[in-house]
């Protein structure tokens, strides 16, 4: 891997460490908010009982935890580059009596696993953040067996996402933020119609499909949001960082008017919107 993926790998690793903490505290809120993309992923991995399942990139343990239980006689294996947060899918397995599940810390881009070794293989909004896209999704065919299905979430169009742009279109409104690299991980960075399916048909996938999953994300309060995005969004902490006191202020009362006008009757309600894609590894991986 080149020098610069490698920083960027590191500093992947070390930014999903640091929020670990948050993504742990607010666990359940995101359980419930993205639970319709993990079961249109599972839908779409074909799973059997005896089914060996990798899941990449799974943070706190989703969707492979769910993928589990279809699974009772098979084994999931919850991948990510950040021990922590690992830690913290551990710790939600043994809390859920799951059995049938163990953890390893590695790079989507150099996974420590034999050729054909999974029935199916997961990723839940990993890909926007990887260093090199197509190399970890040349890994997952890698490690696939012949008639397994590689399946993946991505996000959608930033307008359909306003749970993420509302909070950023702020802080972007009031703080000079450095231009990211085009090709640099960020949330929209898979966003576009096509942009993955391309993706798999040129890693050799067939039978590709994209399917759109989309909902709303509800919070109890403005401050609820706030404290939400503050705790486990690496970017909009990163943009607050380089606003004075009174900006950040402003920045707060910003989201939290537009966050009040959401709803009328003190919530705080936001949409969202994913592209599921999978695809069939129909013939050995090329070399």
């Amino acid at each position: 891997m080149q020098q610069p993926l490698i920083q960027i790998r590191e500093q992947q690793r070390q930014t999903w460490d640091r929020f670990s903490a948050g993504w742990k505290q607010w666990d359940k809120l995101v359980l419930n908010w993205i639970a319709p993309v993990g079961e249109e992923l599972i839908h779409s991995a074909r799973l059997r009982d005896t089914s060996r399942v990798l899941d990449v990139a799974a943070g706190t343990g989703e969707p492979g935890l769910s993928a589990a239980k279809y699974t009772p006689r098979g084994k999931v294996t919850i991948t990510d580059l950040s021990e922590r947060m690992l830690e913290v899918a551990a710790e939600n397995a043994a809390r859920r009596g799951i059995a049938n599940v163990d953890t390893r810390q590695c790079d989507a881009g150099d996974m420590p696993f034999a050729d054909e070794s999974f029935d199916a293989v997961t990723c839940r909004f990993g890909f926007m953040f990887f260093p090199d896209i197509n190399l970890g999704l040349r890994e997952m065919v890698r490690v696939s067996r012949t008639g397994a299905y590689v399946c993946s979430a991505v996000w959608g169009a930033p307008d359909k996402n306003s749970w993420a742009t509302t909070i950023m279109g702020a802080i972007a409104a009031n703080v000079e933020m450095p231009p990211a690299p085009r090709e640099a991980p960020g949330l929209f960075r898979c966003a576009a119609p096509g942009f993955m399916a391309d993706a798999y048909r040129e890693a050799g996938l067939e039978n590709v499909a994209e399917t759109e999953v989309a909902g709303e994300l509800e919070f109890e309060s403005p401050e609820q949001y706030w404290n939400f995005m503050t705790a486990v969004a690496a970017p909009v902490v990163a943009g607050l960082a380089r606003a004075d006191e009174p900006t950040r202020e402003k920045i707060r009362r910003t989201v939290h008017d537009l966050a009040q006008q959401t709803s009328n009757d003190g919530h705080a309600k936001f949409h969202w919107s994913a592209r599921v894609i999978s695809g069939e590894k129909t013939q050995p991986a090329r070399v």
